[in-house]
């Protein structure tokens, strides 16, 4: 078996022949290879864990909990919540492929899910008092965010692929950036203490990824190199956090005859629960 992070003498298990140039396709064509031991429990996945746990499955159940759980925001703005949660569902789909086969085009294709499902976010929830003074509409915001996906982020990836995964982190900056300047504005304890929460899972989910990037010889030392299989998770209970707090700011801004309330599931008095947003009756018009 190949130690992790070395390159096979030939990129599949399914192909054979003399050293040639690997194909985009082939296994262990990408640029990067995670901490995590290749082809250690079965020959035709690279990393195990990173492809079959609960790591990308947790993306496949946000996906689906996220429409469920909202349902009364889903019936006055349906479009941003599917798309949305659509390509969530891609982000699980690709990132399995990239993980189990570590290819070229599995990175392109991990990274530009995550790439493009950011800029829907930001083209559909983007408040539209922090829109650049050039910008006089939420069409042109869309695309603004599209060329800029396109031109920068999406052509970057085929130039320097592993760059977009440090490009991704730093997005997040911003968002807690925004985040910050929506909770002063905001008195309600739920929304803090569920903002609290998305902070605490990204800083441990960032810092996974960093010990799985950095410290790899580490973990392999000790015989526990699955710190990306835990970026996975808390980045996905991170989200779970972000997407009401979205919503509920959205509501705030785009909704005004109604008015957000954070809600738990599956109960109030439960210590592990599932924030959503209901959305109370319209205020009476005058």
């Amino acid at each position: 078996m190949p130690s992790p992070g070395a390159k096979l003498s030939h990129s599949s298990p399914f192909c054979k022949g003399g050293p040639t140039m690997p194909s985009i396709f082939s296994y262990q064509s990408a640029e990067v290879d995670w901490c995590e031991g290749n082809f250690e429990r079965l020959t035709v996945i690279a990393e195990y864990y990173n492809t079959l746990s609960i790591s990308n499955v947790s993306f496949f159940v946000l996906s689906p909990a996220l429409v469920y759980l909202n349902q009364q925001y889903r019936q006055q703005r349906a479009l941003p919540l599917y798309f949305f949660s659509g390509l969530l569902f891609c982000v699980g789909i690709f990132s399995m492929y990239f993980h189990m086969t570590l290819s070229y085009v599995g990175q392109l294709l991990d990274e530009l899910s995550i790439l493009w499902t950011l800029a829907v976010a930001y083209s559909f929830w983007y408040p539209r008092v922090y829109f650049p003074r050039f910008i006089k509409s939420r069409k042109h915001f869309f695309w603004l965010s599209g060329v800029t996906t396109v031109i920068i982020t999406t052509l970057m990836s085929f130039v320097k692929p592993a760059f977009n995964a440090y490009a991704l982190n730093c997005i997040a900056f911003h968002l807690l950036y925004l985040t910050w300047c929506e909770l002063k504005k905001c008195n309600d304890k739920r929304v803090h203490r569920t903002a609290a929460a998305m902070v605490l899972c990204w800083v441990l989910a960032i810092s996974s990824w960093i010990s799985d990037r950095w410290l790899c010889g580490l973990w392999q030392s000790i015989n526990f190199p699955y710190f990306h299989s835990f970026w996975h998770v808390l980045i996905a209970m991170s989200l779970l956090y972000c997407c009401p707090l979205v919503v509920y700011f959205d509501v705030n801004y785009e909704m005004p005859s109604f008015k957000p309330k954070l809600g738990y599931w599956p109960s109030d008095s439960w210590p592990v629960v599932v924030p959503y947003i209901a959305l109370e009756e319209p205020y009476k018009q005058c």
